[in-house]
């Protein structure tokens, strides 16, 4: 016999939301019944939208509270603005569904502490909560992290972690919240870059230390940075650099390099452009670096992984698939999803410790700022320009 079809809630109907409505309808083991958003006309757009798809149409809802009293949800959906993830994570699981929250999971450590608690709660009555981190799911970047912890790389010696992308100032014009620290949460590393951080923390580890600086370069009448770069040191040892923008027209590519005494790969636009680890013997490669040993990045994804993608479209979609599939075996089979409120604190603190670091001039302590030692400070003044 079958499992019965998750019912499924989605609270915020806009650009992010509408992602998780077509994610959600490719999920045979999924339905959605639900659409919440405070403005009716933007819910009714997204259910009308569904039925012409030939789904069922989901009831409407202008707040989550009131859907999670008259429905029969299982699976809520949070694709809000950031600042207000958590506030509703907490509601949904607190009256007893699953949650998977859209990116970050939410603009500062205190609330992502109340999601932990919250979750952790939930856990013990058999509830699942996952922090969308889909390119953990990609090929390439499980490529990567099984040749890491493997030790097909040796010793991971550094990395370079750069989204040089472009937002016209339309974009933060789109919507009051966009560009404010209270519900944005941060500019390009918070909304842009930290998927790119999320992949960095994989592959490398816990930080130590941070120290960055950031900027308002191209963009007016926001309060948060269109770039920033930073240092990021490892408890391994490892070192990395990390730059993200929004103000580099017309926009390039999101690109992670992984360096080891023994490999190396990168990611390019979610595919993996090149890797090569050293066999078994050892290599006579000049020692002027790798140029003309072989990229094995085919060998490792196929040709399809590893060739050149510019759009990111269908890959979004398909990624997005495999976190959903991947929740929804956490759900029927009681396994921690591949991605947890834990692993999401950590990028949203690696964000933050940048933000911090940029606000008081000088290097600062990971652990310090995960732990909440600094939670005011960017919340009230921003970072330095």
């Amino acid at each position: 016999m079958s499992a019965p079809v998750l019912r499924v809630a989605i609270v915020g109907c806009g650009v992010i939301g509408r992602q998780h409505a077509s994610v959600v309808a490719a999920n045979p083991d999924l339905e959605l019944v639900v659409v919440i958003d405070p403005l009716p006309m933007v819910g009714t757009a997204l259910a009308d939208s569904v039925r012409a798809d030939g789904h069922p149409r989901p009831e409407i809802y202008a707040d989550l509270a009131t859907a999670l009293l008259h429905e029969a949800i299982d699976l809520v959906a949070i694709c809000t603005p950031s600042g207000l993830h958590a506030a509703l994570a907490v509601h949904a699981l607190e009256a007893g569904a699953h949650v998977i929250i859209e990116k970050p999971i939410d603009v500062d450590l205190a609330s992502a502490r109340a999601v932990m608690s919250a979750a952790d709660a939930a856990r013990l009555r058999g509830q699942v909560t996952s922090v969308i981190s889909q390119h953990r799911f990609d090929a390439g970047s499980v490529a990567v992290s099984r040749a890491i912890e493997s030790g097909r790389f040796g010793r991971v010696t550094s990395a370079v972690a750069s989204l040089a992308w472009w937002r016209a100032q339309d974009y933060y014009d789109s919507g009051d919240w966009r560009g404010t620290w209270e519900l944005d949460g941060g500019g390009a590393v918070m909304n842009q870059g930290v998927h790119t951080i999320d992949l960095l923390l994989w592959f490398l580890g816990t930080p130590v230390e941070v120290h960055a600086h950031t900027a308002l370069s191209a963009h007016e009448r926001i309060e948060v940075e269109d770039t920033a770069v930073a240092t990021v040191r490892f408890e391994s040892g490892a070192l990395a650099v990390i730059h993200c923008t929004t103000a580099a027209y017309p926009g390039l590519t999101a690109r992670l390099q992984v360096h080891g005494d023994r490999g190396s790969a990168v990611l390019d636009n979610d595919r993996l452009s090149y890797f090569h680890a050293a066999g078994d013997d050892a290599e006579s490669g000049s020692s002027y670096g790798l140029a003309g040993l072989g990229n094995q990045a085919a060998e490792e994804v196929g040709e399809r992984e590893s060739s050149e993608n510019t759009s990111g479209a269908d890959d979004l979609q398909s990624a997005h698939q495999r976190q959903y599939a991947d929740v929804v075996t956490a759900i029927r089979s009681g396994v921690e999803p591949v991605v947890g409120v834990r692993e999401a604190a950590s990028a949203l603190a690696l964000v933050r410790a940048i933000y911090v670091s940029a606000t008081v001039g000088r290097a600062v302590d990971f652990t310090d700022v995960l732990n909440g030692s600094y939670d005011e400070i960017v919340a009230v003044t921003g970072p330095t320009r």
